[in-house]
């Protein structure tokens, strides 16, 4: 049982060490709140309240608990914790970063009290061939992969059309932008067919920043000064350069070629990538990056199928620490209990960057048990572990606050001789 004990007790210490490194110059309470929240995602693998009091081992009435933390979340996410937490995620990616943007939905189908609902399309249950709406939220999540290139999320908003001065979803995925620009300066923004907008690109180039976007059938180019359907241009070529890419979870052998053309929006020189052998229909991808050799054009074809791990990370974030399943009503506590679901998510992407032969790590992933001895996206065995090593814990982590009150010299009294 010290086994256990000591790796419980070293779980919390860098759990706490974490959570103080975000609510650096926050008042006491809030990082305490911090603390407790960062502690008992981790815990209890969910974003009920409920559950995450249960892992607090607090003397106070439960209700009572869950009213405190309600409270907070209603306040919103402190704007000082989330720039320390980007700082912080700044340190962890390379110098070129790979910003990915992507649409998800948060279902609500029984909800009737939560603020701001409105109709979205359900992607689980969604076809190609078939929509599904139901009550819910949109999510938009702006994910930047580290330098062992896992997934920590750098920008992440619940929102609804339902809102009182709503502007529209583009203006939300500006932000995104707006922020991965900020941070970073510099970076390669990677997004799927549904981002095939002028607007996207005319943002973009207005950031200068570099972009890799996948085309829909429906896209016109400027191909020696005359507009051309990117699907024609698609179909005169044959993928000249072969190289393996990993999609959805395999390694595939694909065929690559390239050609210089302009878009709509901008009339500036690009580079159509045409990815051959991988889908039904070859994949085209449109990059302002600079292509001089075939190792370039290699590169952006990979950076597009990384993209596959924002669509793990969303369900992670979902399965592991039931994000569908949260009961706060109003959209600016949903906001901030995101924000901490998020921060957990990158606790996990720290986890992930330790030596392999971490001690830590080594029992963290023992304790999950897995049935691969190695995998692609370890979040699901880290949070498994994490939550597995918690389980020995019979107190929260209260007591690592405790007010520390200056010492008092005894009193005595002056006895007169």
């Amino acid at each position: 049982m010290a086994y256990f004990t000591s790796n419980t007790y070293q779980m919390k210490r860098k759990i706490l060490t974490f959570s103080n490194k975000i609510s650096k110059g926050l008042s006491k309470p809030d990082k305490k709140f911090t603390a407790d929240m960062t502690y008992g995602i981790l815990a209890s693998k969910s974003c009920l309240l409920t559950d995450i009091v249960d892992q607090l081992y607090e003397d106070a009435k439960k209700v009572n608990s869950v009213e405190r933390l309600s409270r907070h979340l209603e306040k919103g996410a402190s704007t000082q914790a989330a720039s320390s937490y980007l700082q912080m995620i700044k340190k962890w990616v390379p110098e070129e970063p790979v910003i990915h943007i992507d649409d998800s939905d948060v279902v609500k189908p029984d909800g009737y009290k939560f603020e701001a609902l409105g109709i979205v399309r359900d992607g689980s249950e969604s076809t190609s061939t078939k929509n599904v709406y139901k009550k819910g939220y949109h999510v938009t999540e702006a994910c930047v992969l580290t330098v062992s290139d896992h997934p920590v999320s750098i920008f992440s908003r619940i929102h609804s059309s339902s809102e009182k001065d709503y502007r529209s979803a583009n203006s939300i995925t500006f932000d995104a932008m707006e922020q991965g620009a900020a941070l970073f300066k510099k970076a390669t923004f990677c997004m799927d067919r549904g981002y095939d907008d002028n607007k996207m690109f005319l943002k973009l180039d207005g950031l200068k920043q570099d972009y890799v976007i996948r085309l829909t059938s429906k896209r016109k180019l400027l191909y020696h000064n005359k507009w051309t359907s990117a699907t024609e241009l698609r179909d005169r070529r044959k993928g000249k350069i072969k190289t393996s890419v990993f999609y959805r979870g395999k390694d595939h052998e694909a065929w690559l070629s390239h050609v210089k053309v302009q878009i709509t929006a901008s009339r500036k020189d690009i580079y159509l990538v045409l990815v051959y052998g991988i889908t039904e229909h070859p994949m085209m991808l449109a990059t302002n990056k600079e292509i001089r050799s075939k190792e370039d054009v290699v590169r952006v074809a990979r950076i597009y199928f990384s993209r596959w791990k924002i669509e793990e990370y969303f369900r992670c974030k979902k399965q592991m620490f039931q994000f569908e399943n949260f009961r706060v009503r109003k959209l600016r506590a949903i906001n901030a209990l995101n924000f901490y679901i998020t921060v957990c998510m990158a606790f996990l992407a720290m986890i992930s960057m330790d030596s392999e032969s971490n001690a830590l790590k080594a029992a963290i992933i023992k304790t999950a048990n897995p049935v691969k001895e190695k995998v692609f996206f370890c979040y699901y065995r880290l949070a498994k572990g994490i939550s597995g090593i918690l389980s020995y814990a019979k107190e929260g982590v209260r007591l690592w606050f405790r007010t520390k009150r200056p010492q008092y010299r005894q009193l005595y009294l002056k006895m007169d001789t």
